[in-house]
């Protein structure tokens, strides 16, 4: 029997889900060729939150990243996160600013594109797999786990198997919430090999404790990968530890092999990067929350409402807010809860707490009620719909919403120019999504890359939104980014 191979999360979504997406290139460099040879079939080391950390508080040009890790570990498959027509922000772009981006990443150095969306809609994937293809880059789709009484193991295969019939050379479970159980995962993965055939990766986290027992599970159903960290930026809100894998799979006939004296120094190094980055750090993302399995919020979320709810005088609120959630996601079509969504959705839930339920609805709410964001799992609340469009004066979309945005990338180009920035695809994609910060980072007046001296925005694992102002002028921060949000009262 085949063994189960493990992608390494660390140079990404470990440091992400523990440390605020905070380590910086330097602190990746030492220990980027200890990884190439460990035998990992991928190591994850770009997209998420890692394009806006290095931009936002680190100083450093995300593709400068790439390419240095690239030559630091050339022998192992670099994969990295990308939300579809999202690419790596909280709003849709045009095709061309998508596929321009995928190109200039797959000219750095990228080898696998993990492709979601946060609504599962196989429309807006449609460009970002098609432009990995054209690059001769393997797409691996992702398919959104949640749990609500529209999604089905059936609803999840079928979204396989027109992830493969988009093209995709393999199938990602995305767990973004760590609440798959373990028989669900070994459900899933049997028909996934069933009926798609492809390739299956299980990614999960610890956050509610069940990632270690999901992924033996996954394991004996078949799945071919599973994606693990390395200790400390492991387990809790991260992926279950590499060596806590190893010793789970001791005496299984797919048990991997590796070198037990290099994971533990790989252990060690990352343990003083970890205390370097210690600022942005909380024992909150460490430890087990079952809660996590009754709000299926992504990890860390439920720690920050607290801090964020506490800015706006409603600490006392923080059950009641936590409580809407459900109500929330299952108005807006029982979306999923993952980036951007999970941001809009914990957004909308403390407004409706603060002001009355839908008494004030945040514009990307009114936006995935309308079809904006794509098409969402289930169906949105009528009454909810009903109020939105006649305040907005918008009827709900059915096409793909990308078909809606006109071309961009000849329009960057000239804002570049006009502000004496380099007009290449990789400076004017970065442009297109975080422009403030590339102006800065080019013109030198950018932060220092130094991920243990910057002062956090935001606790340990933040995507979450925090809400300042009144009346129908709202600012949302997230990952400390402001979003100025204008808000609509409903009668």
């Amino acid at each position: 029997m085949q063994a189960v191979t493990f992608n390494n999360t660390v140079l990404r979504d470990g440091h992400q889900s523990l440390a605020a997406t905070r380590m910086s290139t330097a602190q990746m460099l030492p220990a980027a060729p200890i990884l190439d040879n460990m035998g990992f079939s991928g190591l994850e080391t770009w997209g998420g939150a890692t394009i806006d950390a290095c931009l936002r508080y680190l100083g450093e040009n995300p593709f400068e990243r790439l390419r240095k890790l690239k030559q630091a570990a050339p022998h192992t498959p670099q994969i990295m996160l990308l939300r579809g027509q999202n690419i790596v922000q909280y709003t849709s772009f045009p095709d061309d600013v998508v596929e321009a981006f995928v190109r200039a990443n797959a000219a750095a150095g990228q080898d696998v594109f993990r492709i979601f969306d946060a609504l599962n809609d196989v429309r807006n994937l449609t460009t970002a797999v098609k432009t990995v293809l054209d690059c001769g880059k393997h797409a691996r789709g992702e398919i959104c786990y949640t749990i609500s009484p529209v999604h089905t193991i059936e609803a999840f295969v079928q979204l396989g198997v027109n992830l493969q019939k988009l093209g995709c050379q393999s199938i990602g479970i995305k767990d973004m919430s760590g609440i798959i159980a373990p028989r669900v995962a070994f459900d899933l993965v049997k028909e996934l090999k069933r009926r798609v055939g492809l390739p299956v990766t299980l990614h999960t986290h610890d956050t509610a404790g069940l990632g270690a027992a999901s992924y033996l599970a996954a394991i004996d159903a078949g799945v071919d990968t599973v994606e693990t960290s390395i200790a400390p930026f492991a387990n809790g809100t991260g992926q279950p530890d590499t060596v806590r894998m190893l010793a789970i799979l001791k005496g299984h006939p797919r048990c991997p092999e590796f070198d037990a004296a290099k994971l533990q120094e790989l252990r060690v190094y990352f343990e003083d990067v970890y205390k370097q980055l210690g600022k942005f750090t909380s024992p909150a993302n460490e430890r087990v929350d079952s809660d996590i399995l009754i709000y299926q919020v992504p990890g860390g979320m439920l720690s920050n409402f607290r801090n964020q709810l506490a800015e706006q005088g409603m600490s006392d609120k923080f059950d009641e807010v936590v409580r809407e959630i459900p109500v929330v996601r299952e108005a807006l079509g029982w979306i999923p809860l993952v980036t951007p969504t999970s941001q809009i959705v914990g957004t909308q839930a403390m407004m409706n707490v603060k002001f009355g339920r839908w008494k004030m609805i945040c514009q990307p709410a009114q936006d995935i009620a309308l079809g904006k964001y794509g098409k969402a799992p289930g169906p949105i609340n009528s009454e909810v719909l009903a109020q939105v469009e006649k305040t907005s004066g918008q009827k709900i979309i059915t096409e793909r919403p990308a078909n809606l945005l006109a071309p961009a990338m000849d329009g960057l180009r000239q804002q570049c120019a006009a502000k004496g920035l380099p007009s290449d695809d990789e400076t004017v994609v970065l442009f297109a999504m975080f422009p403030q910060q590339v102006e800065e980072l080019i013109k030198g007046t950018a932060a220092p890359a130094a991920a243990s001296a910057a002062a956090p925005a935001v606790p340990a694992k933040s995507n979450q939104p925090a809400i300042t102002g009144a009346g129908k002028h709202l600012v949302i921060n997230v990952n400390g980014g402001r979003y100025d949000v204008m808000v609509e009262k409903l009668d």
